[in-house]
C-alpha cells in the first residue's frame, strides 16, 4: 500500500477519534464548546488527506486506486460528515449518557423518504468526487497514468445508478415492522 492508502486509513480512524473525543467531551465531561471543537476538526482531517494526495501526484507517482479512493473519501465525508456526527451523536447520547430519544427504525414511506434523501447525499458526494478525480484527470493529462482514476469514476457511476434503483424499489415496496401483514 502506498503512502495515499495509509493516509486514507490514518484519515478514517482520526475521523472516529476526533468525533468519539468531541462527543465524550461535550456529553461527559460537560465542556459542550470543547466538544464542538473537536467535531469542527473533521473537515481539516479531509483537507490532510486532499494535500497528501496532491504532493503524490504532483511528485509524478501514477495516480493509483488509492488516489481515486482518496477522492471517494473527501466526497463522501462532505456530504455525509454532517449526518454521520449526528448519527453518532444521537446513539452516543441514549446508549452512554442514557439520555435523549432511542434511536428508532423507520418503516413503510418514512423509510423509503429517508433512504431516498441518503441518496441525495450519494448523489452529493458523487459529484464532488468524480469532480475531482475529472479535476486530476485533467491536471495530469497523461490517460496512461490515469486509467486507475477513470476506472474508479466509471465503477461509482454504476453504483450510483444501482444505488437509485434500489431507492426507487424502496417506494414500491416499503420495508414493514416484523410482524405488521400488507393487509394492516
Amino acid at each position: 500500500m502506498n503512502i495515499v492508502g495509509w493516509m486514507i486509513v490514518l484519515c478514517e480512524i482520526a475521523f472516529w477519534i476526533v468525533i468519539i473525543l468531541g462527543l465524550v467531551v461535550r456529553y461527559i465531561l460537560k465542556k459542550k464548546q470543547l466538544g464542538l471543537i473537536f467535531l469542527a476538526l473533521t473537515p481539516l482531517i479531509d483537507v490532510i488527506l486532499l494535500i497528501t494526495a496532491g504532493i503524490d501526484l504532483y511528485r509524478g507517482e501514477e495516480a493509483t486506486v488509492a488516489h481515486a479512493v482518496a477522492a471517494v473519501y473527501i466526497g463522501v465525508s462532505v456530504a455525509f460528515g454532517k449526518s454521520m456526527i449526528e448519527w453518532a451523536d444521537q446513539r452516543f447520547q441514549y446508549y452512554v449518557t442514557k439520555q435523549g430519544e432511542k434511536p428508532r427504525k423507520r418503516y413503510g414511506f418514512e423509510f423509503s423518504k429517508h433512504y431516498f434523501k441518503g441518496w441525495i447525499r450519494h448523489l452529493i458526494a458523487y459529484i464532488i468526487g468524480v469532480g475531482l478525480l475529472i479535476g486530476l484527470i485533467f491536471w495530469i493529462d497523461n490517460t496512461s497514468k490515469t486509467e486507475a482514476l477513470s476506472a474508479v469514476a466509471k465503477m461509482w457511476s454504476f453504483v450510483i445508478g444501482i444505488d437509485l434503483l434500489i431507492s426507487i424499489s424502496y417506494f414500491i415496496w416499503p420495508p414493514r415492522e416484523r410482524g405488521v401483514s400488507s393487509r394492516n
